[in-house]
């Protein structure tokens, strides 16, 4: 791990397209704004720690809480099979002139 000091207002490079810029400075923390492009999940430890556990937890459901789901599930109905198609007409034959 790379630890660094730095001052309200100074920045660091993460690459070439993510800035790090030291905010503000409190005795209780540190603010820190960053700038990257869309494609890059910017996300706090805490959150990411706490979707992970809830993956987990819902990864593991016990039968009695699958047998739950399937209560609340809509009940399905049969299948409507569709009406035949009517076959196509016969275009009128063409009259010939002087026939």
């Amino acid at each position: 791990m790379l630890v660094l000091s730095r001052r309200v207002g100074e920045r660091l490079f993460i690459g070439n397209d993510i800035v790090v810029t030291i905010i503000d400075v409190r005795s209780d923390g540190v603010r820190v704004g960053i700038d990257a492009p869309r494609e890059i999940r910017v996300t706090r430890a805490e959150i990411f720690e706490a979707v992970e556990q809830h993956n987990v937890e819902a990864a593991s459901a016990d039968d009695s809480a699958l047998e739950k789901l399937r209560e609340l599930a809509p009940k399905s109905t049969p299948a409507v099979t569709p009406a035949p198609t009517p076959a196509p007409t016969p275009a009128p034959e063409a009259e010939t002139p002087g026939a």
